[in-house]
């Protein structure tokens, strides 16, 4: 909430045992755009702190209590690599490609964990889906023993009943295809293949819940 000024503060030295943090002013780095990374990130945060929550909630836009805003996934990378003693959220792999150090995180279960390939996939098999409805789900903080706890799905929106059925049909293929055999390209870009399981319980869903 912008109380912790600097990175030697007694609440950050605490959680880092035998590290020597510098007398560094942090300064916040966030999105000045609305934004789904800016969504997941501020849902985490109103779970995990109660005065977040009563506070400021949770949107592709909150009204940020401190910090400086930088447009894109993009924008908060630049500013973070310019800025001494700043610290932002963005997207995994503008992390990776722009070489910047993130940091560990504890999860629901209480591990200290890393963002990384195995993090995200567990977060997306331990998630609760089958409460979900229509597969509606934040993912957030999920309660697996190796979860990285701000991991976020995207969503693809289809009417239920078709007007156009060939078009719904060439979709679904691909969809299809996407599922089965399109993961590995996605892997190459930083996102993670979905759970086996997962992918069973998505397309017998599409079989049960859609007509095209």
């Amino acid at each position: 909430m912008g109380d912790i000024k600097k990175w030697n503060d007694p609440a950050i030295t605490a959680l880092n045992s035998g590290v020597k943090l510098p007398d560094t002013a942090i300064t916040v780095v966030h999105r000045s755009d609305g934004s789904g990374t800016t969504y997941n990130f501020t849902n985490y945060l109103s779970k995990v702190s109660p005065e977040w929550n009563e506070k400021l909630k949770f949107g592709s836009t909150v009204q940020w209590p401190a910090g400086v805003g930088g447009k894109g996934n993009e924008g908060v990378s630049a500013y973070v690599k310019q800025i001494k003693g700043s610290i932002g959220y963005v997207e995994y792999s503008y992390a990776t490609t722009n070489k910047l150090s993130y940091t560990q995180l504890k999860n629901a279960a209480g591990k200290f964990i890393k963002p990384d390939a195995k993090a995200f996939a567990a977060a997306a098999d331990t998630a609760d889906w089958a409460s979900a409805k229509d597969f509606n789900l934040i993912m957030t903080n999920a309660p697996g023993e190796a979860a990285w706890p701000i991991t976020a799905t995207t969503w693809i929106i289809m009417y239920k009943k078709a007007k156009n059925e060939e078009k719904s049909a060439a979709a679904f293929d691909f969809f299809k295809w996407s599922l089965e055999n399109g993961q590995k390209q996605a892997e190459k870009l930083e996102y993670v293949a979905l759970p086996k399981s997962l992918v069973e319980r998505v397309e017998s869903y599409w079989k049960t819940e859609f007509t095209k």
